[in-house]
Formats: structure tokens, sequence, C-alpha cells
């Protein structure tokens, strides 16, 4: 007969790392959909000067697309990752309950 594994005690889950997670997450693809958005704007710009025989106006890839597109990407991420981690805490709190109940 096999020895039985080690049952190792499920962690509680921590409602005060929500917070950080959720602005961390928010942050990071909010600085990644601002440099994707600039990096587009930038390039439609460019082309769009050479189309028109004139000089690129780098201000108008900041101003009118890369910033609104990062406001619009940290609104949209910061509450969508708020209701995944207070949805995964609720369930890992009630999956930790129903192991302890179990024991």
């Amino acid at each position: 007969m096999s020895p039985s594994p080690k049952k190792i005690p499920a962690r509680r889950p921590r409602w005060y790392l929500i917070p950080f997670r959720v602005l961390l997450v928010t942050v990071l693809l909010t600085l990644l959909s601002f440099a994707v958005s600039l990096l587009l704007g930038i390039v439609g710009v460019i082309i769009g000067a050479k189309l028109r025989g004139g000089t690129p106006n780098m201000q108008i890839a900041y101003r009118d697309v890369a910033a609104p597109v990062a406001s619009v990407v940290f609104s949209i991420v910061l509450v969508s990752s708020l209701f995944m981690e207070i949805r995964n805490y609720r369930q890992a709190k009630a999956l930790a309950a129903i192991e302890t109940v179990s024991h």
C-alpha cells in the first residue's frame, strides 16, 4: 500500500492584495496600450503627412490618438480586473471554507 500524500492546507485568501493586483494590472495594460497606440498614431501621422506633402505634426499622435485610447483602456481594465479579482477572492474564500469543513 502506498502512503497517502500529505494534504497541504489551502491558504486563506487575502483581501488586501486585491487593490495592489488591480492597480498593477491596470497600470501595465494602460502603459502597453499607450505605447502601441502612440506607435500606430505616429505611423498614421507620418503616412498622412507624406500623402498631403506636408510636415508631420506629432502632437496629434499624442493628443488625438494615444491619450484617448489609453484613458479608455484604463477605464475598461480597471473595472474588469476589479470584477475578476473580487470573483476570484470570493471563490477562493468559499473553497477554503469547504476545505476546513471537510477536515
